[in-house]
């Protein structure tokens, strides 16, 4: 069943709505906010349930969870904002990155509704939803400013030169930090998903017990890369079994957690004081995780920085950030047809243009 961030409903009264739908990977999410700001629903049906048996996302089930879900979740979303489809100013979807049959089922859904509704479609990136949701719980927050992309699918440090308007600083070059937590939980068999898992554990743990490596890659450079410290895990793991050692998963856990948070919070004070923003703004479903918060937000304020973080709704993937993005879209007159296509790999800083096919 979907659930919702318990937003009281409002009427339109004369307020600009836009509707964003999410269905990249295995939420299927949709959400109403007034102008741009203020969350009036924001409905997910999650599929965590559906996909634990197979220890991660299963592409094809995903779509047909979305295709048999998102009929009720749109319907919902309205009702809990307490508006009908004729108060909807604009539509915004997401169109990639993410899994190519799911983006389909989200975006299919959208243009038949701005077809048959006569509403403008606004094709939105996942990742500029993750980064503008910070904006539904921080007023303040205007470009420019530093984000911090961490998730199942990406690590990004980018410059937010504008609402539609990004240059990356730095990505992973092989494992996001998201996928590297779902391996490490895999090998210890904590289950998926293996984020939350890891980081619930390693609270029990010792966090310096273990010294897993840490990738910092050439001198300077902003890039991530987090396979050789899931290698790492790996292979300890592997010896400590052939040796016939009992393994402290806790210790385990903790351990490559600190590893993976140093070089984040690291590269990403790194990328401040190279730009000189005076704020990072932290998105992504890995920004949920507690030791990564708590770190990133202590070094900021070392810093003098303004630090920024959404609530863990706003942190799994949801359709109230696709709208918030885009209401920032729709305002600059980057709209989309209803020939909009899914792109599964879409770039961030080149492939904005993209959308508004």
């Amino acid at each position: 069943m979907p659930s919702s961030c318990g937003c009281i409903s409002n009427m339109k009264n004369g307020k600009h709505l836009t509707m964003g739908i999410e269905s990249s990977c295995d939420e299927t999410a949709i959400a109403v906010l007034a102008d741009g700001r203020e969350v009036l629903s924001n409905v997910i049906s999650s599929q965590i349930e559906v996909h634990k048996v197979y220890g991660g996302v299963v592409p094809e089930i995903a779509s047909r969870h979305h295709l048999n879900n998102i009929p009720f979740v749109f319907e919902h979303a309205l009702e809990e904002a307490g508006v009908t489809l004729d108060d909807i100013d604009e539509i915004g979807v997401t169109a990639g990155p993410g899994l190519a049959g799911a983006l389909l089922m989200g975006t299919a859904f959208a243009k038949a509704v701005c077809a048959a509704a006569d509403k403008p479609l606004v094709g939105v990136h996942h990742i500029q939803g993750h980064i503008m949701a910070n904006l539904l719980e921080h007023p303040d927050l205007k470009p420019p400013f530093l984000a911090l992309v961490v998730s199942g699918g990406h690590t990004h440090l980018a410059e937010v030169q504008g609402y539609n308007e990004f240059r990356i600083l730095g990505a992973t070059r092989d494992d996001a930090v998201g996928e590297a937590y779902d391996k490490v939980a895999r090998v210890l068999g904590l289950g998926y998903p293996g984020g939350p898992k890891i980081d619930k554990i390693a609270k029990e743990g010792d966090p310096h017990a273990i010294e897993f490596k840490r990738v910092y890659l050439e001198q300077g450079s902003l890039d991530f890369s987090f396979s050789g410290t899931k290698t790492a895990v790996i292979n300890y793991l592997h010896k400590e079994e052939q040796g016939g050692r009992p393994v402290n998963a806790a210790d385990v856990a903790a351990s490559f957690q600190e590893a993976v948070v140093e070089v984040i919070v690291n590269k990403a004070m790194m990328a401040l004081d190279l730009t000189g923003y005076s704020g990072l703004a932290v998105a992504g479903g890995v920004a949920s995780n507690s030791c990564l918060r708590e770190r990133l937000q202590k070094a900021c304020e070392k810093r003098g920085a303004k630090f920024y973080i959404p609530s863990p709704i706003f942190c799994t993937d949801n359709g109230a950030m696709i709208a918030a993005a885009a209401y920032h879209k729709a305002r600059e007159g980057h709209f989309a047809t209803l020939h909009l296509d899914v792109w599964p790999g879409l770039n961030l800083e080149s492939g904005l243009g993209k959308l508004e096919q």
